[in-house]
């Protein structure tokens, strides 16, 4: 989950790129910090480079499902 101190300094955005669900390997739509649909990871992203694959730690694709990544918080 991510975590802010100061609320003041984020802004509600309802943009469709929140909505994109994002596959391992698949170039960064927008940076910021995305979330594993599956297991709830968290990693920091940049826009264009690849999101991270299917070796990413805590997830299991038994429980979890297939690695699915989606923008939780838009660097601007």
């Amino acid at each position: 989950m991510a975590l802010y101190k100061d609320g003041t300094r984020l802004y509600l955005d309802t943009s469709s790129v929140f909505d994109q669900i994002c596959s391992p390997g698949t170039p960064v739509p927008a940076s910021g910090i995305y979330r594993c649909v599956g297991c709830g990871k968290e990693v920091a992203a940049n826009q264009g480079n690849p999101l991270p694959t299917q070796n990413h730690a805590q997830h299991d694709p038994r429980v979890h499902g297939p690695i699915r990544w989606q923008l939780l918080v838009y660097a601007q």
